[in-house]
C-alpha cells in the first residue's frame, strides 16, 4: 500500500513514523515512534487497528497560523504595492479600502485564504481586521459568519487594527471596544512613539481589561533603533497588573538597537510575560527595501535572545497577496521552512516546533496541539523523513488528516477571484 493514501478504516495504526522529540515531552530533536487513531481521536493500541508502515514519514498535528489578515488577503492583482516598500504597502492599502471591503468582496476573498490554510493543515487562525468607524463596519459581521461557517475546520479568532491614538476619541474608541467585544474579538492596535503613549496604553489596556478580553499590538514595524514602544508595552502591564494575554507582534527595530538597550527591553518584556509572534516572510520582504540596493538587514526580531529568557515564541503568516506581502499562500509549512532558514532556527535547540503549534496555540487560547491519546486526529503527515528532507521541498503531497480522515487537499483556483480584481 501507498502510505500516501491512507486506509479509511475506523481504527489505524501508522507504523514507523518521524515526531520532532518535543512533542511527546523528550529532548530528542527527532524521535521514531508509532501512533493510533480510533473513531476519529488518537489512541492508545488497538488490536484491530489496521498497520501502515509509514516508511519515516515525519508527523505533526495540525498548525496554528496566530497572525494574519484575511481581509486584505488577495487584492496583489488589483492594487499592488508599487515600491514593495512599508510605506508603498500603506499607501496601496488605503486607496484600495475604500467602498470596496464589504460583503461582496471580502467574503470570497477570506474564503480562498480559508480554503488554503485548510487544505495545507492549518487548525486554527487569528486574523487581524482594518478598523473602519463602528457605523460603517461590516467585517465583524462577515467574520463571525465565517467562523460559524468554518467551525469544526478552523477555529477562528479576530483582533482589530488601528492606531493606538484612537483612544484619543473615547465616544469612538468605546464603540470600538464594544463592537470587538460582541464578537468576542481581541482588543488590537498598532503602537507608535509619543510622549502621550503611557497614558494611551492605561487607557486601552482598562477598556480591554473591563470587558475580559485579550490584546494584540503591532509593535516598531521598523528598522529605526531610535523606536521602541514595545518597553512601554511592559512596562504598561507591569504597572497596572494587566492580567490577560498581550500578544506583541513583528518587533524588527530591537534588530538594530544597540546591544544594551535590545537586552534590557527583553528583559522587561520577559518580566511582563508578554507572547511574541514574529513574521519573518513579511518583515523580510518589506525591510530595508531600497530601490538598486541590497538589503542589509532581515527585519527579523531577536528570536534566540528571547526564548533563552524564557519569552513565549511563535512564527505566523502575516499577510497573503497583498501590499504588505506579494506571496505566500497560508502554508505553515511554508512559513516553518523559511523561518527556519531566515532566523537560523537550526543548530540550535531541537524545539522550535513548538514555536508553530504550543506556542500560538497558548498565545491566543486555542486548543492545545497533542499526539496523546484522547486528542482528535488533526495530523500533517510529510514523505521526509528528517528536517533536511522536510525543509528541501515544499512538501505538496502531504497528506492531511482530519478526525482520520484524509481530506481533498485541493487548493483553490485564483480564477475564483478574477471577477473582483478589477483595478480601482
Amino acid at each position: 500500500m501507498d502510505y500516501m493514501t491512507l486506509p479509511t478504516d475506523a481504527s489505524v495504526q501508522l507504523d514507523n513514523i518521524t515526531v520532532p522529540g518535543c512533542l511527546l515531552g523528550q529532548d530528542q530533536a527527532l524521535v521514531s515512534t508509532n501512533l493510533t487513531y480510533n473513531e476519529g481521536k488518537i489512541s492508545a493500541p488497538c488490536a484491530d487497528a489496521t498497520v501502515v508502515d509509514m516508511k519515516g514519514a515525519m508527523v505533526f498535528p495540525a498548525f496554528v497560523d496566530m497572525h494574519t489578515h484575511l481581509d486584505k488577503g488577495h487584492i496583489w492583482p488589483r492594487t499592488p504595492n508599487p515600491t514593495g516598500s512599508f510605506e508603498g504597502a500603506i499607501n496601496a492599502v488605503g486607496t484600495d479600502k475604500p467602498g470596496r471591503w464589504d460583503d461582496v468582496d471580502l467574503p470570497p476573498r477570506m474564503t480562498f485564504s480559508l480554503k488554503c490554510a485548510y487544505a495545507h493543515g492549518t487548525r486554527a487562525i487569528r486574523t487581524h481586521l482594518d478598523q473602519f468607524s463602528p457605523e460603517e463596519d461590516v467585517s465583524w459581521t462577515i467574520f463571525s459568519a465565517l467562523r460559524d461557517e468554518w467551525a469544526g475546520r478552523i477555529d477562528l479568532q479576530a483582533a482589530c487594527l488601528s492606531n493606538i491614538d484612537m483612544v484619543e476619541d473615547p465616544e469612538n474608541f468605546t464603540k470600538v471596544a464594544d463592537l470587538v467585544a460582541r464578537h468576542d474579538g481581541v482588543l488590537g492596535g498598532l503602537t507608535t512613539p509619543s510622549d502621550r503613549l503611557p497614558s494611551q496604553l492605561e487607557t486601552f489596556f482598562a477598556a480591554a481589561q473591563d470587558r475580559g478580553m485579550a490584546v494584540d499590538f503591532h509593535v516598531d514595524e521598523t528598522l529605526d533603533p531610535s523606536v521602541n514602544t514595545l518597553k512601554d508595552i511592559a512596562q504598561c502591564v507591569l504597572d497596572h497588573g494587566f492580567d490577560m494575554p498581550v500578544v506583541v507582534g513583528h518587533l524588527c527595530s530591537l534588530s538594530t538597537m544597540t546591544e544594551d538597550d535590545a537586552m534590557a527591553t527583553l528583559d522587561l518584556v520577559a518580566k511582563a510575560g508578554l507572547n511574541v509572534v514574529s513574521l519573518p516572510m513579511c518583515n523580510l520582504y518589506l525591510q530595508d527595501r531600497h530601490w538598486a540596493r541590497t538589503p542589509r538587514n532581515r527585519g527579523i526580531t531577536l528570536v534566540h535572545e528571547m526564548k533563552s529568557r524564557g519569552i513565549s515564541v511563535s512564527f505566523a503568516s502575516d499577510n497573503t497577496r497583498d501590499p504588505f506581502y506579494a506571496y505566500g499562500d497560508m502554508d505553515m509549512l511554508e512559513v516553518m521552512r523559511e523561518t527556519t532558514r531566515i532566523g537560523h532556527l537550526d543548530h540550535s535547540d531541537p524545539d522550535w516546533t513548538n514555536a508553530f503549534l504550543t506556542n500560538p496555540a497558548a498565545a491566543c487560547g486555542f486548543a492545545a496541539p497533542s499526539l496523546e491519546p484522547g486528542a482528535p486526529a488533526d495530523l500533517v503527515i510529510c514523505r521526509a523523513r528528517e528536517w533536511t528532507e522536510l525543509f528541501a521541498r515544499p512538501q505538496a503531497d502531504r497528506i492531511v488528516l482530519r478526525a482520520g480522515k484524509q481530506i481533498d487537499r485541493t487548493l483553490p483556483d485564483y480564477s475564483e477571484l478574477d471577477h473582483l480584481m478589477r483595478t480601482a
